[in-house]
This record gives C-alpha cells, sequence and structure tokens, in this order.
C-alpha cells in the first residue's frame, strides 16, 4: 500500500523536475538567441561603422587634394613669374617639375593606393621646386632601395602632405636650413625633418595627419608613428602590399 500511495508523489516529483529541466533549457535557448542576435548585431555596427569611417577618410582626402592644388598652384605661378625675371633658366626647370608635379596629381586624383615611385616621383619633383625657390636654405635626401620603390605601394598622396607641412611650419634659412629625408627602414617609410618652428604659424586645420592615420588603420591595421623632440619631427608609415585596398 506504501508503494501504491507513493506512486502520485513519485510522478508529481519527476513532472516537476521535468517542467523545471525545460524551463532552464528554454532560458538557456533564449539566453544563447539573444547572445548571438546581439554580437551579429555588434559586428554589422563595427562593419557599418569602418566603413563610414573610411568613406569619412576619402571624402577628408579628396577635400585635402582639392585644398591643396589651388592653393599650391598661386604660389607657385607666383614664384614662376618671379624666377623668370631673375634666371630664366631656373623658372625652366621650375616649370617641368611643376609639370609633372600636377600631371601626377590630377592623374592620381581618384587612386587610392599607388606605388611607391610613383609617389616619390612626386615628391621629387615637388621638392625640386622648392629647392629652386629656397636654395641652400632647405636640404633634401631620398634613401630608398630599388626592390622597395617597385614592389611596395602606399596610400596616394600620403608622402608629399608631409613634406609640405615641413615646409610651411618651419623657418627656412641660409644659416639654419631645413632639412628633410625620406628613408627606408626595412619595410617602412620614415620622413623626417629638422625643428625649428616659426615664430608666427601659419593657420592650419590639423587633419592631415589624423587623416593618414585613419587611412592606414583602415588599410593595414598599421599605426602611423610620429616621434618628435627638441630637434626633430619624423613620420613613420608603412610600406603596403600591392593585395590590400580600400
Amino acid at each position: 500500500h506504501r508503494d501504491l500511495h507513493s506512486f502520485p508523489t513519485r510522478r508529481s516529483s519527476d513532472l516537476i523536475s521535468l517542467i523545471v529541466i525545460s524551463v532552464f533549457v528554454n532560458t538557456l535557448v533564449v539566453v544563447f538567441h539573444n547572445y548571438i542576435v546581439l554580437q551579429d548585431a555588434k559586428i554589422t555596427a563595427d562593419m557599418e561603422n569602418s566603413q563610414l569611417k573610411a568613406a569619412n577618410a576619402e571624402a577628408s582626402n579628396q577635400l585635402l587634394r582639392q585644398q591643396i592644388h589651388p592653393h599650391f598652384l598661386f604660389n607657385a605661378l607666383n614664384i614662376l613669374k618671379s624666377l623668370y625675371k631673375i634666371d630664366p633658366n631656373a623658372a625652366e626647370e621650375y616649370l617641368i617639375c611643376l609639370s609633372d608635379f600636377l600631371r601626377a596629381a590630377v592623374s592620381n586624383n581618384n587612386i587610392k593606393i599607388v606605388q611607391l615611385k610613383d609617389e616619390i616621383k612626386l615628391c621629387q619633383d615637388y621638392l625640386r621646386m622648392q629647392k629652386i625657390r629656397f636654395g641652400d636654405a632647405l636640404i633634401c635626401s631620398v634613401s630608398i632601395g630599388e626592390v622597395m620603390l617597385e614592389s611596395g605601394f602606399v596610400p596616394s598622396f600620403s608622402i608629399q602632405p608631409l613634406l609640405e607641412n615641413a615646409i610651411k611650419h618651419n623657418e627656412l634659412t641660409e644659416e639654419f636650413p631645413l632639412s628633410i629625408s625620406i628613408k627606408q627602414d626595412t619595410d617602412r617609410i620614415i620622413v623626417s625633418n629638422s625643428l625649428r618652428l616659426k615664430n608666427i604659424p601659419e593657420a592650419s586645420t590639423g587633419s592631415g595627419l589624423a587623416n593618414l592615420s585613419e587611412r592606414y588603420r583602415i588599410l593595414s591595421n598599421d599605426e602611423v608613428q610620429i616621434e618628435t623632440n627638441e630637434t626633430t619631427f619624423s613620420v613613420s608609415i608603412k610600406v603596403l602590399d600591392h593585395k590590400v585596398t580600400i
């Protein structure tokens, strides 16, 4: 009789256990499902955020180019006019460099990544023009191996603005010349300049380096390395593989 009386109790206990287990399993399923949904939403949000940053970086880059060219061209034409009056040969050399520089700048306007040799050619044309303009007040050097020049890639207009910033923000005199170097360090390019800031700084948005850093972060997750001390300012950027795209 005791066994018969205990049977409903066992059934009730088993039923309660089954309900508890069922509720627990269902709760785990709901929690796990919500976790997956949240993770998927986070991944989607991160991707959209990266895409927005990439679009913003490229838009900023295009705007930067549009701002540089008219200002640069206005100054270049004034310099050219002055050179023809005092040194026609220098003016001819300046005009050739200006022509090559503008041709490369225009042809690369919509290209996100260029061969390192093309970016360096752009820089050399720019530096030759500045050398004609400033003479012994500017010292320039480029030291990059042929293999890297031929096989390496960098974002378009990534190095030339660094040179322009150096000239824009520092004093250039024959007594204290501005020294600018572009050199290879393993898989990176280091652009450095001597530091002698102008007493009255020129207006600047300060967005150039931030834009370059963001473009590199999106391209390769690599950091643009900036170092400065009392005498030198330098920026180091990684040379990219041609397979990397924005």
